[in-house]
């Protein structure tokens, strides 16, 4: 008899597959440039104003277990943010705070998803969609994020998967369906129009739609974002979000979900989930406090985003630039968050696949990345465009001389 259960098979994290060979390397006295996780925390320090909201928490004895679903000026807070910035009306109990959008996932697949039913998540991925939903007992149905039409979504091809689900009389087994705006891995913003479009194609379908906006206030180069919210309404649909990107707190690992419609979908799941955050009896009570704070100082809050999203523009913008003169390698340009996804020519190339290629990338220029692969977009490897100019310029210049050395 087995002693792990088959659900852990899925549990995997392919950012993060070559730690143990870079850490081999540093342990040889080698420097290793990680450009693999999307930890802003690290490159721009989580603003003080914070910080000192953290510690007040604690001075003043914030301890104790809090409501599970969050403590009220959390919720306050964002129930604000969403009416000022969105015009969209959630009240405080419209929300949901979660140790991060990950178990916000958790619990969303543990409450709606049962063995053989699917979830719609569209290709490249953020790599926890698809392992969470599996390891749950779901499957994914697959739609396109089309790279041909600068990594927008394939409307056409998910209506006609759709279609399939309906005529074999499956269509009630399709839980929800998730997009991610704006997208890890792509960097793409998403426009109104399309959003519009996915918002007709739940409602055709009866499925609650699901959008993670962790990186909302993270776009650049003209780009302009649409939260789901501002054209879903009378659609029941759930917003996911929390302090990792936008408020640079990756370690405080507060998270939370948004319930904005009253339909009678929307009620249950919300219902259910408070079940489950009631389980595990409260969050990181300080961090939470932090957090109210780093929404509701917009002030402050408006000072750190715009400088941080200056300096990711130019990074970002400084990556593809070097990248797209590889004859190697094309790239869409990112509008959006801080990843870059560039497409290896293979037939050009002296490489078996995009794991062949960030492994050489690591061994021999003493780089991180990721596969494309683990995104489910073979071909592809992710760039993290954080690090300081120099040191990512320096880095992917690197790796562009590598492409150029295994050229065909």
């Amino acid at each position: 008899m087995a002693l792990l259960s088959k659900r852990s098979a899925f549990i995997y994290n392919p950012i993060l597959e070559e730690d143990d060979d870079a850490a081999r390397l540093e342990r040889r006295g080698i420097k290793v440039t990680k450009l693999n996780r999307g930890d802003p925390a690290y490159y721009f320090p989580t603003p003080k104003y914070m910080i000192d909201a953290y510690v007040d928490a604690l001075r003043s004895g914030k301890t104790y277990y809090s409501d599970s679903i969050g403590v009220r000026e959390l919720r306050d807070a964002v129930a604000d943010r969403y009416g000022r910035t969105y015009r969209i009306n959630a009240s405080p109990d419209d929300v949901i705070a979660t140790a991060g959008i990950s178990e916000g996932l958790a619990f969303l697949n543990s409450a709606l998803i049962d063995n053989g039913d699917r979830a719609v998540i569209f290709k490249p991925y953020y790599v926890q969609y698809v392992s969470n939903l599996m390891a749950y007992g779901g499957r994914p149905l697959f739609g396109i994020y089309d790279e041909n039409e600068g990594w927008s979504i394939h409307l056409d091809h998910i209506r006609g998967e759709l279609r399939k689900m309906k005529r074999a009389s499956r269509i009630d087994r399709v839980k929800y369906m998730l997009i991610t705006n704006p997208n890890n891995p792509t960097g793409t913003v998403l426009k109104r129009k399309v959003l519009e479009e996915v918002v007709d194609i739940a409602n055709e379908n009866g499925i609650v739609l699901v959008s993670d906006e962790i990186y909302d206030e993270i776009v650049y180069n003209g780009a302009k974002f649409t939260s789901v919210g501002q054209v879903a309404k009378g659609t029941p649909h759930i917003i996911l979000h929390g302090a990792s990107k936008v408020f640079d707190a990756t370690g405080f690992r507060m998270g939370y979900m948004v319930f904005p419609e009253q339909d009678g979908k929307s009620k249950v799941i919300r219902d259910k989930i408070v079940d489950y955050a009631r389980m595990r009896l409260s969050l990181n009570t300080p961090a939470e406090y932090a957090l109210a704070e780093g929404i509701s100082n917009r002030k402050e809050h408006d000072k750190a985003i715009h400088g941080m999203v200056s300096h990711i523009e130019k990074r970002v913008n400084r990556v593809t630039d070097i990248l797209e003169h590889n004859d190697a390698v094309s790239v869409v340009r990112p509008n959006g968050a801080f990843y870059v996804l560039p497409r290896l020519k293979m037939s050009k190339l002296r490489i078996k696949d995009d794991g062949d290629f960030i492994k050489r990338v690591l061994q021999e220029e003493h780089i991180q990345i990721t596969r494309g692969s683990g995104f489910g977009s073979p071909g592809h490897f992710r760039i993290v465009a954080l690090a300081p100019e120099g040191e990512l310029e320096e880095a992917v210049g690197r790796i562009e001389a590598l492409l150029t050395r295994y050229m065909r």
